[in-house]
């Protein structure tokens, strides 16, 4: 699918790139890296994250808003569950480039659409959960389990996604040495966008992450999603390694 988010995406390590430039300090270069992804996007989500790098990269206000409104309309004609988790903080970012130019109607107007769109989850799913045990339809997976990523950290949420390939992902990086599962899996309470990925790195909750305090009702098992590579497999397992912060929980 064209809208979905990959991290092998030619523009999605466009902006990764010029995110880790801008981190050393090295804005010049970083803007020439924004400025090639919005050049060379050809989808509209592509276009949108070449446009909200752009507008985060701006120094003046007026092109700040410019870019945030590009990234804006780009998303609203993709307005699926891929990007409608970003519309809270594009609204917000737009609001805050009118009340700098005291243009105070138009910001009161976007952070009322911000202040609309938050806490509105609508993705239907299909939901999965990626890990290496061995489990079975009507199986429940519940909270308490230990952290992938911190050994010491017992979860206070399971975690689930929509996107197949990123729950591919987490049964790789899962511990121990069975094989991969990818689970098809029903919420039985609410949930929320994951706190750990969502307006992090990248706008809203492109990899369509949830979490919930409720158990997950395993209804199925797909076995086609693309595998990493082994070499990806290291560079994933180092990057988590060398992530500075915390687990929300």
């Amino acid at each position: 699918m064209a809208n979905e988010f990959n991290p092998k995406n030619h523009i999605v390590q466009l902006c990764l790139q010029g995110m880790s430039m801008e981190e050393r300090g090295e804005h010049e270069e970083a803007g020439r890296i924004f400025l090639q992804a919005w050049n060379e996007a050809i989808n509209d989500l592509e276009k949108f994250l070449g446009a909200y790098y752009m507008a985060r990269h701006q120094k003046n206000v007026a092109d700040k808003l410019q870019w945030f409104e590009t990234a804006l309309s780009f998303a609203l004609k993709i307005n699926d569950d891929s990007v409608k988790s970003a519309f809270p903080s594009l609204y917000s970012n737009i609001a805050k480039c009118y009340e700098d130019l005291s243009d105070l109607p138009n910001a009161k107007k976007n952070y009322a659409l911000a202040d609309s769109f938050r806490g509105e989850l609508s993705d239907k799913g299909p939901f999965y959960h990626g890990t290496k045990a061995d489990l079975h339809v009507g199986d429940l997976l519940t909270p308490g389990g230990d952290s992938n990523y911190h050994p010491e950290l017992k979860m206070n949420h399971i975690y689930f996604t929509a996107l197949v390939n990123g729950a591919g992902l987490a049964a790789a990086l899962a511990k121990g040495d069975r094989p991969e599962r990818v689970y098809v899996v029903e919420p039985t309470g609410i949930f929320e966008n994951d706190p750990n990925v969502t307006d992090k790195k990248f706008p809203g909750n492109l990899t369509r992450s949830y979490r919930s305090d409720a158990p997950l009702k395993i209804v199925g098992e797909v076995t086609d999603w693309v595998r990493i590579t082994p070499e990806e497999l290291q560079k994933w397992r180092e990057r988590l390694a060398n992530t500075k912060g915390k687990i929300i929980n």
